[in-house]
């Protein structure tokens, strides 16, 4: 094996197109308390650790799942066409593509970066770091045991966000803290994690798995999504709010037209539809929602 097809399998292993679209949520956060970049040096660590952070924990995800992984995946499952987390191979050590000690050695490199970008900038965000590392494998070993381990899921989506806002404050607001929570927490169970685990359904539902698409079934489960996110878009227009007072009613605007467009309609569908590539259109229109709202808070502070 060559060393880009190499390369490519260990970026696989923590879905870097997923993980760089993921990285615009702290920046979003940051920017959007700030009201304005920060110093220069902070956003250089930043962006290095959100990197290496979001690279270690997906890779984390794998290792803890391998076993599991290795069952879901060993005959072939449905079509992923079309499915953003298959734009390059899922799953490359469950699939025999990439040796487990490689994988350990990857996620340990990053993650040894990420503590120490993530000290340089504040010790408590090495702390939020080790935390959701922890929280992460609370999720994977909980497929099997509660559907509630979406909320588990919630709290480690939440983690590059807090460690943002810790880098740039040592002291942030308990409320612009509380409302990102919220926004970002409603927005992973209906928008990341219900359709993903809609996607492995029928695989989940042979290894008896405890998910909320197995659980629930389609109906509540679609049901809940809906709920969820249009949750998660109150709160984000509540932030937008209390972040751009002077201007009126643009920044609001935007942020419910956007995030309608990306997570309002796509779960309607769902819930109207109940199909797979329903589920698959959610998943992959809801990840690019921290990107879009990134841009929206660069073009108003510009």
């Amino acid at each position: 094996m060559n060393a880009i097809n190499r390369i490519k399998l260990f970026l696989a292993l923590s879905r870097t197109p997923h993980g760089i679209l993921d990285m615009a949520t702290p920046g979003f956060c940051v920017l959007l308390y700030l009201g304005g970049f920060p110093p220069a040096s902070v956003a250089g660590i930043g962006l290095l650790t959100a990197f290496a952070g979001y690279t270690a924990i997906y890779a984390f995800n794998d290792i803890v799942d391998y076993k599991t992984d290795k069952e879901k995946y060993s005959r072939p499952t449905a079509s992923e066409a079309g499915y953003l987390d298959s734009l390059m191979i899922r799953h490359p050590m469950a699939r025999g593509l990439l040796p487990l000690k490689d994988g350990l050695i990857w996620a340990a490199g990053w993650s040894v970066v990420a503590l120490i970008g993530a000290w340089l900038l504040n010790p408590v965000c090495a702390l939020i770091f080790l935390l959701g590392a922890v929280l992460e494998a609370g999720y994977c070993l909980l497929w099997r045991v509660s559907p509630w381990r979406a909320v588990v899921s919630g709290f480690v989506k939440n983690m590059g966000a807090a460690a943002a806002l810790f880098a740039v404050d040592p002291e942030p607001s308990f409320i612009f803290m509380a409302l990102v929570f919220a926004c970002l927490f409603f927005w992973e169970i209906g928008g990341q994690n219900i359709p993903a685990d809609w996607m492995d359904m029928d695989e989940d539902r042979r290894l008896a798995a405890q998910t909320i698409p197995v659980r629930l079934g389609a109906q509540k489960s679609a049901t809940l999504a809906l709920a969820c996110l249009v949750i998660s878009v109150v709160f984000c227009v509540i932030l937008f709010l209390i972040s751009f007072p002077g201007a009126g009613a643009v920044a609001p605007l935007a942020a419910i037209v956007i995030s309608s467009g990306l997570l309002i309609e796509p779960a309607f569908r769902l819930y109207r539809g109940l199909g797979r590539e329903d589920a698959m259109a959610l998943f992959n229109r809801a990840s690019y929602f921290p990107v879009s709202m990134l841009m929206i808070v660069l073009i108003m502070i510009i």
